[in-house]
């Protein structure tokens, strides 16, 4: 009885976690979605300085998981994100609402959702009345939070937290300027790290984790990053809705 308690104890102890099999097919997927032979060869050339495999794995990203961005951009994260979650995930590409009146200014985007079939573009007038076809796992913004905070940014945080799941994930990752709390976000377009997580989590979040990976002990973080060589000091920050 004891010799057959111990063998099934060491079984137990010697098979794989439901949590690293998990963690494993995450990371199968973000390294499947970055290697991806559709995405451009400009975006592939980023790709040492913006790490982006690092990247999506720090903010959490799993197959089949529901992803809001926020401003999108070129689609150089929508790209990924969208091979990353999967058939069975689903990215709300965010687009400000001035977008939308400018004439081609949804263009790639929409190309993007034809292509990829597990993206919806969703134009945003508002964050006090943002809505999505449904709650998100994770609401994910790439170096555009310093724009958002010239704003409301109490309001748009606010708005991510209500189309989040509970206990849903807000990823942050922007150009670093420590020290400065918001006063650079419209100069040199950057913000403080500190005033990020003051803000992020006054709107009922909890800063989970920090990551390093771009830190670029040269960058003097007193210039548009536009103005630094090879690129600039970016943050990354994991936030877990506390609701």
């Amino acid at each position: 009885m004891k010799r057959a308690l111990f063998t099934a104890l060491a079984a137990t102890m010697l098979a794989p976690s439901a949590f690293a099999q998990q963690h494993d097919a995450a990371s199968s997927a973000i390294a499947a979605a970055v290697a991806d032979d559709r995405r451009p060869e400009g975006d592939v050339a980023r790709d040492p300085l913006r790490k982006p495999a690092e990247i999506v794995e720090f903010a959490g990203v799993e197959p089949g998981m529901v992803i809001a961005e926020i401003a999108p951009g070129g689609g150089y994260y929508t790209r990924i994100l969208a091979e990353s979650v999967g058939p069975d995930g689903k990215i709300y590409a965010l687009m400000p609402g001035f977008f939308a009146t400018r004439p081609g200014g949804l263009d790639g985007i929409n190309a993007l959702a034809e292509e990829y079939g597990n993206i919806e573009v969703v134009v945003v007038e508002g964050y006090d009345t943002l809505e999505l076809p449904e709650l998100a796992d994770l609401v994910w913004t790439t170096e555009n939070y310093h724009d958002l905070a010239n704003g409301d940014i109490d309001t748009v945080n606010r708005g991510v937290a209500r189309v989040l799941k509970p206990g849903g994930l807000y990823f942050v990752e922007d150009h670093s300027a420590p020290g400065t709390g918001t006063s650079a976000t419209s100069t040199i377009h950057r913000i403080d790290p500190m005033a990020v997580i003051a803000q992020v989590t006054s709107a009922g979040f909890v800063l989970e984790a920090t990551s390093d990976v771009l830190a670029n002990p040269a960058d003097p973080k007193d210039v548009s990053p536009r103005d630094v060589e090879p690129t600039s000091e970016k943050f990354a920050l994991r936030f877990r809705s506390a609701q």
